[in-house]
């Protein structure tokens, strides 16, 4: 064990998750970059300890109860600690609500939602026994609730909204030192948001790296774009 703060990040093989392991990494904090094929993970870490960077992978699937359990119950016999959860793993189905199919939107659920919440149940008690904690919802401006016509992008921005909803809840229960936020990315130039988005992950990441790295008297319980609040 170090005496750096450890951060946990989910889908952190590619894109915004990706550069969120690197920004992390260069802020001190040694990382354990997480992903649900085992070889893009390893891969993605040795980019990373190429440059000097402290990151190591995990074979982690969000969507399996099991696969978090198993996940969190080796990094405990190793006596590691998440000091930072990153709920960056998402997946994107759009179709519309009246056209989705179940197994759309029950994708949806088990990954954006639940599977954040399958990873802050299983780091928050941790946190509260040490008094520290920073949770990171990534989440979108698809799920806010008082744009017009309410969330976008069918059931993809309903598990947004609902995954808003949990960010609140977790921020409630929260005690001591603890924060949990959620954060707009924005449209980003990921395999995810496709070539054309305006953004970077480098520009998503740093509203990431400043929730994961605030400050006792920093916010709980918001929502925000480069580093920004905005309305649920």
């Amino acid at each position: 064990m170090t005496g750096k703060r450890i951060a946990l990040v989910t889908g952190g093989n590619r894109g915004i998750g990706f550069e969120t392991c690197r920004q992390l990494a260069h802020a001190g904090l040694e990382v354990f970059l997480a992903s649900r094929q085992r070889g893009e993970g390893e891969q993605a870490a040795q980019q990373l300890q190429a440059h000097g960077f402290a990151v190591k992978p995990l074979q982690l699937d969000v969507s399996d109860s099991d696969s978090v359990a198993r996940c969190l119950a080796g990094l405990a016999r190793s006596g590691v600690e998440i000091d930072v959860l990153i709920n960056n793993a998402g997946v994107y189905p759009t179709t519309p609500i009246t056209d989705a199919s179940e197994q759309e939107f029950a994708l949806a659920l088990q990954v954006n939602l639940l599977g954040a919440w399958r990873m802050a149940k299983a780091v928050f008690p941790g946190m509260l026994q040490r008094g520290y904690g920073r949770i990171v919802n990534v989440s979108s401006g698809l799920g806010q609730m008082n744009q017009p016509g309410g969330p976008g992008a069918g059931v993809y921005g309903i598990s947004k909204a609902a995954l808003n909803a949990l960010t609140l809840e977790l921020a409630n229960a929260a005690r001591g030192d603890i924060k949990v936020n959620a954060m707009d990315p924005g449209w980003v130039a990921t395999r995810m948001g496709g070539r054309g988005a305006p953004r970077k992950p480098e520009e998503a990441s740093i509203t990431i790296i400043w929730l994961a790295t605030l400050p006792p008297d920093g916010p709980n319980g918001g929502f925000f774009l480069d580093k920004r609040p905005l309305e649920w």
